[in-house]
Order: C-alpha cells, then structure tokens, then sequence
C-alpha cells in the first residue's frame, strides 16, 4: 500500500537506493544540523522543562531541525520529471528538513519520531499547510525524511506549488526507535498530527509562519491515515489548524470488506497480496497477540523467520525473495481460512483500522483511485464514498483508469495540487 518494490511494478534496485542514502549522506555533512535550541527545547539540565511525560505540551514538541536538501525549481521539476509526473505546479525550488519531534507510542507512553518539512522558496511568507502522508515501507531509509527517493514526490510537488509541507516518517521509521506499528492506524494519526505541531515550531523558526490552513492528502495507507487524520482535526484535536480539503490517494478504507476479501479473489496482485498480509499480520501481533507461537499462523521453515523480516531494517527487495510465491504457501491451512472469516482479536484488529469514512466533512473531499489498481483495488475508494454518502457527504470517486497504484499517485498528485490551489484561492 505504497510506492515501492513489492506491488510487482519495476522500480529502483537496493543499491540505487543505496546510492542515494549515501548521497544523502554528503548533503547532511554539507548543511549541517541544526539544533533545536530554544530554552524551551532543552534535553537536560535543572533548569529545563519537566520530562515529557508529565508535561501536557510535550506531544509535538520540536527536538531537532536539520537540513537534508535543497533544490531550485529546475531540479525540483527533473526530480519529479524522471517520474513521470506532469510538473506544470512547479512554480518554486524547495528546502526540506528533518524534524525530530516528541509523541507518543501506540500505547500512549512518550516516544519519538522524525518526519520531513519542505518549504517552498519564494513565495508567500505565511504558508498554508499540506499534510501528506506517505505509503508502506518496510525499511526505515524508505521514509520521506532519511532519503531522495520516492517517499518525496508528494512533498516536492506540493511545495513547489507554494505550501508547506508535513511529512511524518511515522513510528519507528525514519530516525525513530522501535518497530513501525504498520497499518495502526491511531499510531499513525498521532504520529502525524504531532509532526504537524513540530512543523508550526521549525516553520517559525525559519521564518516562514504557517497560516494554520491544513489540506490533507496521503497515497496508500497514508490515504487512510489522511481520512484519519481529517477527521481527528475536525474534531478539534488541535484548534490552531483548520482543516480546508481532504485528497487521500487509492487508500485502503476497507479492509474486512474491500483490502482483504480481495487479496482472496485476485483483484490484489499475489505478490502484494503476499507482502501487505504479512507486514500486516506481523505488526498487529505486535500490538495485540494474534497467535501464541507463529507456527499457528506461518509455515515452515517461514514461522521462524517473518517477524524478524519486518524489524524496519530489511528491504522489500530481501524480504520477498525469503518468502515463498503466494499467502497460500505461507499460511497455515487454518490461518489461511480465519483471514477470510476472522474473527476474536484479528477481526478486532481488522475492525479498528476502519470507519475511518464513517463521518462527515464540512469541507470538501476527493478520492483519488484507479480501476487498474491491483494493490488497493478501487472497491475501497467506492466504499468510503458511500460511507460519506450515507452522511450527505458528496465526495466524487476520481477513477485514474487503468493505470497501476504507484502511477496512480504519480497522475493524481499534479492534479490534487491545482485542486488545492482551487480550493486556497476560495479561503
């Protein structure tokens, strides 16, 4: 459910990636990192603030800034052009940086996380706020503020439109500790809407003030955390943003009526199929045990070896080839047959990362989806709209057509970015 390896589409090898870690490497020992240094950001010391888990603001709070990249708007535009993307939005070059922030766990206890922020440069000097949230990834470098790579098309896009833009890492990808809790979808909400406070600290700072307008949009399972998250702000999780308009990308909404019934059909792709089942079924067990021994739920030799294929350091490129073809050789007889009738504690953790449509908007939404998606078939985005629908919620079904999922993204970002132009000239 994001823009990498697994879905069966031809992209980037491990050591292009490599490549260009290590090219982020030499652009973080050019520019330097940048402290959070404020009085009020201090680590230690008799005189700093209380540690974070007594204190009520220490959820978003900034910890460190740091530079990772630069472009002007011709490289902004070559970047997005390799693509494939239409760069008729690119109206600036771009500064992104790594934010180091404050929140917390699935649990509620503190943790932290790192996310990447992209101003525009030129432009206005306060900046309306896109909140874009990305799609899955097993290896932490994946993530949008550890490397130049897929993970920043959104947020180049949008910023060189002339918006802000708050990209978290999620848990435990990125810099931050731990396992990432992958497709928690309240983690997830948590994780962004505290990298949207770091982001109002660190805009400040650079001198570029937010406005408090928030356009939330996401690809993958980061549309499902942008319906999310929408919804969390229209609840008035924090009232220093507003939110303006809601453009999730082919998110999975649906996972016991749309995701999985179609991972058993062959409307998903077996590989994907095979990859978003068992990151899935790994992280939930995490969370709340799903089995006591994996051997209920995984063959061998596999049993032994799939939790620790997803600890945030493995690429896709290293997990697939250790797992056999199809879920069906993966899964016990048994476990093969409850995941298309769950039931207890996996149709628990089903259930929970849905109704996340189930509310109702006062601003506008687009879905954006595509016919031939076979990783987060279409079924979803239709479901969601009838969900919003049934609460006299309009929210048109934008069908791409037959293009794959990661392409889907690649012709609906140009578009959602003069949507969100459309819908900032109205405010």
């Amino acid at each position: 459910m994001g823009m990498e390896n697994n879905a069966g589409n031809s992209a980037r090898t491990n050591a292009t990636r490599r490549l260009l870690a290590a090219a982020t490497v030499v652009v973080l020992a050019a520019l330097g990192t940048v402290p959070a240094t404020a009085a009020g950001h201090q680590a230690t010391g008799r005189s700093g603030p209380a540690p974070a888990a007594q204190r009520h603001d220490a959820r978003g709070e900034l910890v460190a800034l740091t530079p990772v990249a630069r472009h002007d708007r011709a490289g902004v535009a070559h970047f997005l052009a390799t693509a494939g993307m239409d760069t008729g939005t690119v109206r600036h070059g771009v500064r992104a940086y790594r934010l180091t922030y404050r929140t917390v766990n699935p649990q509620g206890a503190p943790t932290t996380a790192t996310g990447l922020l992209v101003l525009p440069e030129g432009g206005a000097h306060r900046l309306d706020l896109v909140s874009d949230t990305h799609g899955t990834m097993a290896h932490r470098d994946y993530a949008p503020s550890a490397t130049e790579d897929s993970g920043r098309y959104a947020a180049y896009l949008q910023a060189s439109a002339g918006r802000a833009v708050a990209a978290p890492d999620y848990l435990g990808l990125g810099k931050g500790p731990g396992f990432h809790p992958y497709m928690d979808t309240g983690s997830a909400v948590t994780a962004s809407l505290d990298m949207l406070r770091a982001s109002r600290t660190a805009a400040q700072r650079l001198g570029r003030p937010l406005t408090g307008d928030v356009y939330a949009s996401g690809f993958s399972q980061g549309g499902q955390v942008a319906m999310a998250l929408g919804k969390a702000l229209e609840g008035g999780a924090d009232r220093r943003f507003t939110l303006r308009a809601l453009a999730p990308v082919s998110g999975p909404y649906d996972l016991e009526h749309a995701e999985t019934p179609a991972i058993f059909d062959g409307r998903v792709n077996s590989t994907s199929a095979l990859f978003y089942m068992t990151y899935f079924l790994t992280a939930q067990n995490r969370l709340h045990p799903l089995w006591k021994d994996p051997s209920e739920a995984f063959r061998e030799p596999y049993a032994g070896i799939v939790d620790g294929l997803f600890d945030t350091n493995h690429y896709e490129e290293e997990i697939i080839p250790a797992l056999p073809a199809t879920l069906k050789e993966l899964l016990t007889e048994d476990y093969y047959e409850k995941i298309q009738h769950p039931t207890g504690a996996l149709l628990a953790a089903i259930r929970a990362q849905d109704g996340n449509c189930a509310w109702k908007p006062d601003v506008p939404v687009r879905l954006y989806s595509s016919s031939g998606d076979t990783d987060v078939p279409i079924a979803n985005a239709r479901n969601c709209a009838a969900d919003l629908a049934r609460r006299g919620v309009r929210a048109p079904v934008i069908d791409q057509g037959s293009t794959t999922h990661n392409e889907t993204y690649l012709k609906s970002g140009p578009q959602i970015v003069r949507w969100f132009d459309a819908e900032s000239a109205r405010h």
